[in-house]
């Protein structure tokens, strides 16, 4: 028989697990964090970024020489297929150009398409877009002499007009 006097132990109370829950539970998400932080690559910091800050001043030049020579082109990606033409003052067209995509985001979903000269300043080839969202779209000569620069929303555009940064 128990008397009045005598206690529960204190393990048998609700208050103590409460109490000792709130702290063990930052605990665990506290180790849950540092496991996604270790797992997950978010593509944001580049490991070179020193070497991409000196070639701020080639990218420079090559958007001036695209605005020097007036050019501009207009691409339509439909289907995983690339239409593109190429205006303004070229002595000649290259025979091949390449088109980067990419995400702002995720460096891992870039992709790189080769588009190739059928005339007349029109380029063909074939990428696709892999997945909705915004993407940056980056269009370069063989020489690496000028660069043009676009955006494009998967979904809502289908045509859009490449030209140099100013």
């Amino acid at each position: 028989m128990y008397s009045m006097n005598q206690q529960r132990p204190w393990y048998r109370d609700y208050w103590p697990w409460f109490l000792i829950a709130l702290p063990a539970s930052a605990v665990v998400a506290g180790f849950i964090t540092l496991w996604l932080a270790i797992q997950s690559d978010d593509g944001v910091v580049v490991d070179d970024y020193y070497k991409q800050g000196l070639a701020i001043n080639r990218t420079l030049a090559r958007d001036e020489t695209a605005a020097r020579l007036q050019l501009a082109a207009h691409m339509r990606l439909a289907g995983g297929n690339v239409e593109l033409t190429l205006s303004g003052r070229l002595a000649s067209h290259p025979d091949r150009i390449t088109l980067r995509i990419a995400h702002p985001t995720r460096a891992g979903m870039d992709q790189t398409a080769v588009l190739t000269h059928i005339g007349n300043g029109r380029y063909t080839g074939h990428a696709q877009l892999p997945a909705p969202g915004r993407w940056t779209l980056v269009l370069e000569d063989p020489g690496k002499i000028w660069l043009l620069h676009g955006r494009i929303m998967q979904g809502m555009e289908e045509a859009v007009t490449l030209k140099p940064k100013n």
